[in-house]
C-alpha cells in the first residue's frame, strides 16, 4: 500500500532527473514563419477581438460558448452519474445481499484513483501522437457505464464488483479528461474560477440523482416491502431486492446515453483546435527557446 502512495512520484523524480530533449531545427523555421504572419495581421488589425479557442478566455466570455456548456453538461452526466453509485454504494451491496460493503467502497476508491492518473496518461498520450481530442475518453468512458448500470438494473448480481469497479474507473477518468480540456479550450489566465465551475457539476449530480432521485425510489420500495410492519420512519426502513436501485440505474444509464452524444459532439466541435495545438509539439516545437504558444493560438484565431 506504501508503494502505491509513493508511486505518482516516480514521475517528477524522472522529469527532473531526465529531462527530454527538444528538436529545435524544424521550429525555428516554422515559427520564423509564424512571426511575420502574426506581425503582419496585427499592424492590419485595430480593433480589440474576442478570444478564439484556445486562448485566454475571462469567465463571462467563457461561458457564453457552446463549449463550455457542452464540456459541463457531458461532465456533469458522467460525474453525477458516478457519485451518484459511490454515495449509494452501501445501500446497493446490502440490496444485492453483500455482507461486508466496505470492500466495494474499496474497490471503487481505488479505481478512481486508477481512473484519473490512467485517464490523464493515456489520453496525453494519444493527444500528442494522434491529435485525438480528449473529450472522445469521456465518451467511451461513459459507454463502458451505460453497460454497468444496465448489468445493475438486471437481477444478475454476480457482476456487483466488476460493475462497481469499472464505475470507479469510469469516474476517475471523467476528472482527468475535464480539466486539462478546460485549459486548452479557454487558457489559463482564468483557469480557476472556469474550474471550479466545471466542479459544480459533482454536488449538483449528487443532489439531483442520488438525493432526489435514488433516495426517493429507494425509500419508496423499502417501504412497499415493509408495509405491514409498524415502521413509520422511511429512513430506518432496508430495502432488499434489485428493486430498489433499478429504475435509478436505468435513468442513470439514459444520462450517460445523452452524455455520451455531448462528448461526441464537443470532439468533432474542437478537433481542429487540437489539430492547431499539438501538430508542432509532436516535433517538440512549445518547448523550443523562444517559443510562445500564444503565438500559435493567435495564429489559427486568423485563420479560422
Amino acid at each position: 500500500m506504501v508503494l502505491f502512495l509513493l508511486a505518482p512520484l516516480a514521475i517528477p523524480v524522472k522529469m527532473t532527473l531526465f529531462p527530454k530533449k527538444q528538436k529545435e531545427g524544424y521550429c525555428r523555421c516554422a515559427f520564423q514563419f509564424v512571426g511575420k504572419f502574426i506581425g503582419s495581421r496585427q499592424g492590419a488589425v485595430k480593433r480589440k477581438r474576442r478570444p478564439r479557442r484556445g486562448e485566454d478566455f475571462k469567465f463571462k466570455e467563457a461561458v457564453v460558448k457552446a463549449d463550455f456548456w457542452l464540456l459541463f453538461v457531458a461532465y456533469f452526466f458522467g460525474v453525477g452519474s458516478g457519485v451518484t453509485v459511490l454515495n449509494n454504494l452501501a445501500q446497493i451491496g446490502t440490496a444485492a445481499g453483500v455482507d461486508n460493503t466496505t470492500v466495494l467502497l474499496c474497490i471503487f476508491s481505488f479505481c478512481n484513483f486508477l481512473g484519473r492518473l490512467g485517464g490523464g496518461a493515456v489520453s496525453e498520450h494519444f493527444v500528442r501522437a494522434r491529435m485525438l481530442p480528449r473529450p472522445i475518453w469521456m465518451a467511451l468512458t461513459q459507454v463502458i457505464m451505460i453497460i454497468s448500470y444496465l448489468l445493475l438494473a438486471s437481477p444478475f448480481t454476480a457482476a456487483l464488483y466488476a460493475t462497481t469497479a469499472s464505475l470507479g474507473l469510469c469516474y476517475g477518468v471523467q476528472f482527468s479528461a475535464m480539466i486539462p480540456t478546460a485549459s486548452e479550450l479557454f487558457g489559463l489566465k482564468n483557469f480557476g474560477m472556469i474550474y471550479n465551475f466545471m466542479l459544480l457539476g459533482n454536488p449538483l449530480g449528487a443532489f439531483l440523482f442520488s438525493g432526489l432521485l435514488a433516495g426517493y425510489i429507494y425509500d419508496k420500495e423499502a417501504a412497499k416491502q415493509h408495509h405491514d410492519t409498524l415502521v413509520f420512519e422511511s429512513s430506518s426502513l432496508t430495502c432488499l431486492g434489485p428493486e430498489c436501485f433499478r429504475l435509478t440505474f436505468l435513468v442513470l444509464a439514459g444520462v450517460c446515453c445523452l452524455g455520451t452524444l455531448l462528448s461526441i459532439v464537443l470532439t468533432v466541435r474542437i478537433r481542429p483546435v487540437y489539430a492547431m495545438l499539438y501538430s508542432v509539439v509532436r516535433f517538440g516545437c512549445l518547448e523550443a527557446p523562444g517559443i510562445d504558444r500564444k503565438a500559435i493560438s493567435l495564429t489559427h484565431s486568423f485563420a479560422v
